[in-house]
């Protein structure tokens, strides 16, 4: 009888915690081996008294999203800095990201040319759309105020949200989304 279970050399996105300021060198390392990582900065520039310069900043500390299939999934654990993988409350398996969202997340820190910030609360349901002009047309979300201000928000269901500022007028409501 055959079984109706997933093939073991599917890939999942998943998210592993690392060791404080342990990020880079864990990405690089994962690089190195072949596992496909993704790890969330945005380059800022920062002023010295003397001078300026453009540095990495970390949008979600100690964390580095992984997709990988169930044997690069333990590699992944054995490398040093590494904790341990995101599992939900109640489980024992991996939380597995969704690839739209996945997909969504990285483009938004692409393509973004205002600062793109990470909130871990609970988003209220606002108004689901599509931006239509700009570095993020075509990306989806979600419509939210924050302190008076219009933001276009992609959640990661089991992480939280990525919020970056939007002018209304650049979006439109896509009732498709819904």
């Amino acid at each position: 009888m055959l079984s109706k279970s997933p093939p073991k050399t599917d890939k999942r996105w998943l998210a592993v915690y690392v060791k404080m300021h342990h990020e880079k060198r864990v990405r690089d390392r994962l690089t190195d081996l072949g596992i496909e990582n993704f790890l969330p900065v945005q380059i800022e520039v920062r002023q010295w008294s003397d001078r300026k310069k453009r540095v990495e900043r970390l949008l979600i500390p100690m964390m580095i999203f992984v997709r990988v299939d169930m044997v690069e999934q333990h590699t992944v654990l054995t490398q040093p800095s590494v904790l341990r993988y995101l599992v939900l409350r109640g489980e024992h398996s991996p939380t597995e990201i969704p690839k739209e969202q996945m997909d969504r997340f990285r483009f938004m820190l692409d393509c973004s040319d205002s600062p793109v910030s990470f909130n871990t609360n609970t988003l209220k349901p606002g108004e689901t759309v599509r931006v239509i002009k700009g570095p993020l047309a075509g990306l989806e979300g979600e419509l939210v105020t924050v302190n008076g201000r219009s933001n276009i928000a992609i959640r990661i269901n089991q992480l939280g949200c990525a919020v970056v500022e939007m002018s209304a007028s650049m979006v439109e409501n896509n009732k498709s989304l819904q």
